[in-house]
């Protein structure tokens, strides 16, 4: 029996405490529920905070990004050439000669030199004496010849004398007319033995003349090659070379491409080398011949005579190629690859673009553009080796740079 009611009170016990715990959570439910709520907002709260600042550090990095590529686009000058007259200028180099260089050498038979009359640097005129050779054979021969000319006149005088008397004679008859005729021709034949004289000893005196070496023309000596005692011949070669007149020239070397932009008459101003001289010349005759190798021509340019213009040296020389009427750049603006010569030009949207250009004639005021260009483009005048077609620009003015 003790032992039945223990039991009945453990039961009782039980359900009176399993009753106490389902009041229990009856009343911890609402405030869970409003923990959870309380939880809830705060998330939302927060979530908001997050994405309010989200929202602004990403307007701040979009602005520092803008403002980086603001500063990172580069500045370039750039220019419209427009289109101008200019003047053409070619810059050549070539050798200094006669104009119309003289050789003179031995005419006659030659012989030994006795004297010779000139030196290089002389000036000396038509038919002037240069160089004497040895006569005094030839001299004996001319008088030889006289002393012919005089045998034979004492000839022709005595068969005119016979003819005179035996015209005389035949009118009495006691000359035939075969007498007569025999007696004409012997006069005749004499006579024509004195021409024949006459005419060698004409021969020997002009070729005694021609042992005399003179100038052809008037001119300056540039060269003289013999010395007296010395034996000279046809053979010899030139003894003397004269510059007629003492006119120069310039044979400028110019490329075959040039030397078509040359006109004949064009100026140009010559600079000797080793001088500052310069000397005023013209364009008289240009080569119908280009060089193979060199694919120069060369353009033959007058001087009037200069002591210091000496023929085989070098000089220089700027000669006027015309005008034309084309856009105008720098030489900076300009550059070349294996697909020819370009531009870099700035588009509306300050774009580079690159430009095919044709190069025209070249001035010291700066290069013509022969085609590519009609000058209201903007070209970049520097830097354009750092630029790519397709780069963004700020573009400014020669002005703008300058400030």
């Amino acid at each position: 029996m003790p032992m039945n009611y223990e039991t009945r009170m453990d039961l009782s016990d039980s359900a009176n405490h399993s009753g106490d715990d389902s009041g229990d959570e009856a009343v911890l439910e609402p405030a869970r529920a409003r923990q959870r709520r309380l939880w809830v907002v705060v998330a939302v709260v927060l979530a908001g905070l997050v994405l309010a600042g989200l929202m602004l550090s990403g307007g701040e990095e979009e602005t520092a990004f803008g403002a980086s590529d603001e500063a990172v686009i580069p500045s370039v000058t750039v220019v419209a050439p427009g289109a101008m007259t200019l003047e053409g200028v070619i810059n050549a180099t070539g050798t200094l000669a006669a104009r119309r260089e003289m050789p003179v050498g031995v005419v006659g038979e030659g012989g030994r030199v006795v004297s010779v009359a000139v030196e290089p640097g002389d000036w000396v005129r038509a038919g002037q004496v240069l160089a004497v050779i040895d006569r005094s054979v030839q001299n004996q021969q001319a008088g030889a010849l006289v002393a012919q000319i005089d045998v034979a006149q004492a000839d022709a005088d005595l068969a005119q004398a016979n003819l005179d008397r035996a015209m005389q004679l035949v009118e009495r008859g006691f000359i035939s007319q075969a007498d007569i005729d025999r007696l004409t021709a012997t006069r005749d034949a004499a006579r024509a033995r004195v021409a024949v004289a006459r005419a060698q000893l004409g021969e020997r005196q002009a070729r005694n003349a021609q042992l005399n070496i003179v100038a052809p023309a008037a001119g300056l000596v540039l060269t003289r090659h013999v010395e007296p005692g010395q034996v000279v011949s046809p053979g010899t070669g030139t003894l003397f070379s004269i510059a007629r007149g003492g006119e120069m020239e310039l044979l400028a070397q110019v490329g075959e491409n040039e030397l078509a932009g040359i006109a004949l008459g064009a100026t140009g101003m010559v600079t000797p080398s080793g001088s500052d001289q310069q000397f005023t010349c013209q364009v008289w005759q240009k080569s119908p011949v280009i060089n193979e190798q060199t694919r120069q021509g060369t353009a033959r340019c007058a001087l009037s005579y200069d002591p210091a213009l000496r023929p085989g040296g070098f000089a220089n020389v700027t000669l006027a190629s015309g005008t034309v009427v084309a856009p105008r750049l720098p030489e900076s603006a300009i550059m070349h690859d294996e697909q020819g010569s370009y531009v870099y030009i700035v588009g509306d949207d300050n774009t580079v673009a690159r430009r095919a250009v044709q190069l025209g004639m070249i001035s010291s005021e700066g290069i013509a553009v022969a085609s590519g260009l009609d000058g209201s483009e903007r070209v970049v005048l520097r830097a354009g080796g750092f630029l790519a077609e397709g780069d963004v620009v700020h573009p400014i003015t020669e002005d703008q740079a300058g400030q």
